[in-house]
């Protein structure tokens, strides 16, 4: 007889073996090599519930919630309270036996979720201290192991499936109690050292663990993986991962964190894997353009609960940030920390009813929507849909016109009705040359954010400045210009004399517009002969190389080694280096130190006159000097992050210095380039002498 622990110990072989298979070569942003070759189309029908969603509740719940965010006196901890407060793995363990939620009701908690218009919940199976909120068959650091014993994983999923909300985990990478991961705490090392650890034992463990969680409770919406920013893990064991998940339920959404290399989430093109970003604790300013994201952000200071945490955001943020974010294109995953005994807090509960209340009028305007085609508003947000051959703007309205006239600013489309969200009546459209106004009463139907609907005929005409776009202003021999209007309904007309366009000034746009000398080019939007945009206006400057100087006659770079405590790269000319040594590329290597920096000095070799583009990825910070003049600042306390800077360089060698410090955390040090039109590549072999 062939038992059902036996049935899933086969599934996780072939899985393994199939995952291990398929090979771990870096993916692009959207696939893992080894997977079938995915179509946009593919990839569209299986994100599309998730980017209809726009809104889940993110669950941060462990034994951590026991504690409630005190110890030995102090009260800031929560989640991260056994790493921040120092607690010895043996003492922590004590909180297990302790873990006892009998007010803990799943089909509650959904409801909830539900009743708030959250279309898909995120819930901890297991957070970085390794403790398993599922039933876990390969270690007893699980929820079957304490007074409580239910499978709290196997409830959320049911009650999911009741309620029609997408299930969804969040599983860690790191995990400071299992005995082979690596790297060990720093304050732990002497009491709990790491001898005999074997990371790639906890590597076949996590993907075990993941398997059970991908065979064990039906359809998952997402895997949602954090906690891998320290040296221990890499590209390949995050590849294959991700494989893994995919081979598993084809259908599953995996988040970017599932690799390293979250850093830059503002950067389409520092997604390494995954399927979206995850900006945290912020809202990118204007959007991620084409790239998927979802915010992740907690309702007080804490995502693990903490009793002392009274910092709560008001409902009307909360509810004007779904507003911000869906206006950007972006998903929002709101956090609750539940308490120890199976419960919400009240002031969660309550800004859960409250958002639950302007989504059950609302919610239409969310959901399924498009980011907004305004690049400003001046009174709140904007979503969108389309409709066949018209098009639905959700005017969500944060200032409310006192005069009663809602002014729609730059549209050329005509309308055809505009009436307020939960209200049939139809409003007043008047237009005003470039704009339309909307006569809406007096007082808002909402004071936190009024939704008006206006449907317009055809795809949106929208009167923003065109967009110039070039790889660079800055120019050696030349480079090209690129003018988008938004709309094949307007024409752009351009200048390179310094004049504004007009209707019969300028050229009309066509093509990419060549530039080989120093110029300002002027554009602007025209609909029907008449100029309805702004001027928008770009500087390119033709510059002289700076001139090549002496090769190093050594390959590689000299690296300089450095002990120390810092915020900032330091000034390395007044610190004495601990060792020097050469180094054929810029990196950290398998170092998991602490407290230290390296200075990479030497020439880089340019192949021809032209403008170098120059990507300095760092954690924490870095500098890149270039013939002795800052080219890119990566400075400060962070984690990995990428950023870009250009200079003109002559054919030769040229000097090249790089700061680089670690403070703590992840650490990670990358420095690639290519000159304008060229595909970036990593600063090594040849190009590097010292």
């Amino acid at each position: 007889m062939v038992t059902g622990m036996q049935k899933w110990l086969v599934i996780v072989v072939a899985a393994l073996l199939s995952a291990s298979a398929m090979g771990s070569g870096t993916p692009s942003k959207h696939q893992a090599n080894g997977l079938k070759r995915e179509t946009k189309a593919e990839k569209d029908k299986r994100m599309k519930w998730w980017r209809e969603a726009r809104l889940g509740m993110f669950i941060h719940w462990g034994l951590y919630s026991i504690p409630a965010g005190s110890w030995d006196g102090k009260t800031n901890y929560a989640e991260w309270i056994r790493e921040e407060a120092h607690i010895p793995v043996g003492e922590y363990e004590k909180l297990k036996y302790q873990f006892d939620p009998v007010k803990f009701n799943a089909d509650a908690w959904v409801k909830m979720a539900r009743d708030a218009g959250m279309k898909y919940i995120v819930i901890t199976t297991k957070h970085h201290d390794g403790f398993n909120l599922f039933d876990s068959p390969l270690t007893d650091w699980n929820v079957g192991h304490t007074p409580f014993k239910r499978d709290i994983m196997a409830e959320m999923a049911k009650a999911c499936k009741k309620y029609g909300i997408k299930m969804c985990w969040y599983h860690s990478i790191m995990d400071w109690h299992h005995p082979d991961y690596l790297p060990r705490r720093s304050w732990e090392v002497a009491t709990r050292p790491a001898d005999g650890a074997d990371f790639r034992k906890f590597v076949k463990y996590l993907r075990e663990e993941v398997t059970w969680l991908l065979t064990h409770y039906g359809p998952i919406g997402v895997m949602w993986f954090d906690g891998e920013w320290e040296s221990t893990w890499n590209a390949k064991d995050g590849d294959a991962l991700y494989a893994l998940c995919r081979k598993l339920q084809p259908n599953v959404i995996v988040n970017n964190r599932v690799t390293v290399g979250r850093a830059g989430v503002e950067d389409a093109n520092s997604m390494q894997a995954g399927d979206f970003t995850t900006p945290e604790q912020y809202i990118p300013p204007t959007g991620l353009g084409d790239v998927d994201w979802e915010t992740c952000m907690t309702m007080n200071d804490h995502w693990g609960y903490n009793s002392h945490d009274k910092n709560w955001k008001s409902s009307e943020t909360l509810i004007r940030n779904i507003v911000d974010i869906a206006s950007k294109g972006g998903n929002y995953l709101l956090n609750v920390g539940p308490r120890s005994d199976g419960t919400f807090p009240p002031e969660a509960v309550q800004r859960l009813h409250d958002i639950g209340a302007w989504m059950n009028v609302n919610g239409d305007a969310i959901y399924g929507t498009k980011a907004s085609v305004f690049e400003k508003l001046p009174w709140g947000r904007s979503t969108t849909k389309a409709m066949g051959g018209r098009t639905m703007l959700y005017l969500h309205v944060f200032d409310w016109p006192k005069d009663g006239k809602l002014v729609v600013p730059g549209i050329g489309n005509t309308p055809i009705f505009a009436h307020l969200m939960g209200r049939r009546q139809k409003q007043k459209v008047e237009r005003a040359g470039p704009n339309l106004v909307i006569r809406v009463p007096a007082k808002a139907p909402n004071p936190i954010c009024s939704v008006v609907e206006l449907e317009v005929s055809g795809k949106p005409i929208i009167y923003n400045a065109p967009k110039i776009t070039t790889p660079s202003a800055m120019l050696v021999d030349g480079t090209v210009a690129r003018i988008d209007s938004g709309s094949k309904e307007l024409q752009v007309r351009w200048t390179s004399d310094g004049s504004d366009p007009t209707a019969k000034t300028g050229r009309a746009y066509a093509q990419p517009i060549r530039i080989d000398r120093t110029m300002t080019l002027k554009a602007a939007s025209f609909h029907h002969g008449k100029r309805v945009s702004a001027v928008t206006s770009m500087r390119f400057e033709k510059v002289e190389p700076n001139p090549a100087v002496e090769s190093g006659s050594q390959p590689g770079l000299l690296c300089e080694e450095y002990k120390g405590s810092w915020d900032n790269v330091p000034d390395f000319d007044s610190l004495t280096a601990r060792s020097t040594r050469p180094a054929e590329a810029v990196t950290v290597g398998n170092s998991k130190e602490e407290d230290w920096g390296m200075r990479f000095s030497g020439t880089i070799t340019a192949p021809k006159d032209a403008v170098y583009t120059f990507a300095l990825g760092s954690d924490d910070g870095s500098k890149l000097w270039i013939d002795g003049k800052v080219v890119v600042d990566n400075d400060g306390l962070h984690s990995g992050q990428t950023k870009l800077g250009q200079v003109a360089l002559a054919k030769g060698a040229h000097k090249i210095v790089i700061g680089w410090f670690n403070k703590s955390g992840g650490l990670d040090l990358s420095l690639q380039w290519a000159p304008i039109g060229g595909k970036l590549h990593k600063a090594q072999g040849m190009e590097l002498r010292h």
